[in-house]
């Protein structure tokens, strides 16, 4: 009768020391596989955000803006480079009302009369870009020294289609931005990306002031300013057997 209470005690000690572990043990491994062993190895998303077009009826960054919309699909290759393929969406705008000096009223000969063009349709971009992150990007800093909020840089290349002038042309982009890990699979990205067009119709005006273009001389261009939110997908096990 004597041993009963001690090895109630004894069993309701390990028992509270077995509880302790578990409830520890629960705590402590969802971080450290996070963590440790689940690495993504994509990032899918959305963006939206404003553009501008660098044009003819328009000489001006962001003299005249259109909203922007579009996808993207992120791959990473390590904690500070990635590379994205992106889909954005905007328009045309501008006119020659508001512009100094003449425009000649048609594409070959000078005139004193004003050229009343307004511009306007939609484009659509197409861009593989490459990512350079200042600092190693990650959720929890741990021995690696992730950080949650980066600064980065880009560029790439592409392609862009204007809808009304059925024009096609390539693209370079060069951009900077700041991104955030917002959860362990939750990015915010504020982006803004400066594409040099080899073309000259984005607005369907080629060369109005018939002054002679090369290279991105004279070219229609177009700024991006964008704010994405992408989401981490395909996930990589560094421990599992590759075999």
């Amino acid at each position: 009768m004597t041993t009963r209470p001690h090895l109630l005690h004894t069993c309701l000690r390990a028992l509270l020391r077995t509880l302790a572990i578990a409830t520890a043990a629960m705590a402590f491994t969802p971080s450290a596989q996070a963590q440790d062993d689940v690495v993504y190895r994509m990032e899918i998303g959305g963006a939206l955000g404003i553009g501008s077009t660098v044009t003819d009826v328009n000489p001006r960054l962001y003299g005249e803006n259109s909203a922007a919309a579009g996808a993207l699909l992120r791959f990473v290759i390590n904690p500070r480079m990635a590379v994205k393929t992106q889909m954005l969406y905007s328009r045309v705008s501008g006119n020659t009302q508001g512009l100094k000096g003449f425009l000649p009223a048609n594409g070959t000969q000078a005139s004193a009369e004003r050229l009343n063009f307004t511009a306007k349709g939609n484009f659509y971009d197409l861009s593989g870009i490459y990512e350079l992150h200042f600092l190693p990007y990650g959720y929890e800093r741990g021995y690696q020294g992730y950080s949650r909020l980066v600064p980065f840089i880009q560029m790439g290349l592409g392609l862009v289609y204007a809808q009304e002038s059925k024009a096609l042309a390539l693209q370079v982009p060069l951009g900077l931005g700041l991104k955030y890990k917002a959860g362990r699979r939750l990015n915010i990205a504020l982006e803004w990306q400066m594409h040099f067009s080899t073309g000259d119709e984005l607005d369907k005006l080629n060369a109005p002031l018939t002054i002679p273009s090369s290279g991105f001389k004279n070219k229609d261009h177009y700024g991006m300013t964008m704010l994405t939110l992408t989401y981490d997908i395909s996930p990589l096990c560094p421990t599992c057997n590759k075999d």
